[in-house]
């Protein structure tokens, strides 16, 4: 048998490079529109749930814990504080000294907010209230409320002083120019002496005696209405 030299030889079929290999056979489907669309609400939906759940526990945790709005029921911190106006009081460093099991002490002048325990001077219990009023006396002072001036006795002050002139809140005594009453007492190294600025119309220590620093929620720090008298404490 002969060759035929001139015979053209056989070629490979010409390939497309733009087209997929016939071998790739194992591709995964590309996720359609719908299906994003689903997982979007979905997500969206699930966001929104948890926003719901979450926002009550924390404006409650805030509330218990660190600060609350509280208005001004009666008369016994004029001209300080008048009734209805609204107060942030703040509540944090009482938290912070449960937490760590230290007793919680304020600063003298601070106005506080108090569980009072409800013994009135005609020794009835009443129903317990929250109450507002100015801290005059801390653990370890004498109290004496004599010829209508409360005057402080401690290790610092041994002769004494009278808080209603000397501390920044009694304006040199114009804004509390008299106290009613007859005291003389040691205060506990767990109980704070309050009063309220209007001395003349206030259920204070004077009557149901010095509290205890665990009855202490808060002190206060703004009055936020009436807007015109909007001040920092």
């Amino acid at each position: 048998m002969m060759n035929d030299e001139n015979a053209p030889l056989a070629t490979p079929p010409a390939t497309n490079p733009t087209e997929p290999s016939p071998l790739m056979t194992n591709q995964t489907p590309a996720t359609t529109p719908e299906v994003n669309t689903t997982k979007q609400r979905v997500k969206s939906f699930l966001a929104t749930l948890a926003i719901l759940l979450i926002a009550p526990l924390i404006a409650v945790l805030l509330t218990v814990y660190v600060f609350q709005s509280y208005q001004v029921d009666g008369a016994s911190m004029q001209t300080t504080l008048s009734n209805n106006d609204r107060l942030i009081v703040w509540k944090l460093p009482r938290t912070w000294a449960r937490v760590t099991g230290h007793g919680y002490v304020p600063k003298r002048g601070d106005v506080i907010i108090f569980n009072e325990t409800g013994l009135t001077n005609l020794g009835q219990n009443t129903d317990s209230k929250q109450l507002i009023k100015r801290v005059i006396g801390l653990p370890g002072d004498r109290i004496v409320i004599k010829d209508g001036t409360i005057t402080i006795y401690n290790s610092a002050n041994p002769t004494g002083f009278a808080p209603d002139v000397s501390l920044p809140y009694g304006e040199g005594g114009r804004h509390i120019p008299t106290t009613s009453g007859n005291v003389d007492l040691l205060l506990g190294k767990d109980q704070v002496y309050v009063c309220g600025d209007n001395r003349g119309n206030s259920l204070d220590s004077r009557v149901f005696g010095p509290i205890n620093t665990e009855q202490i929620v808060g002190k206060l720090v703004v009055r936020v209405l009436p807007l015109s008298e909007a001040k920092r404490f």
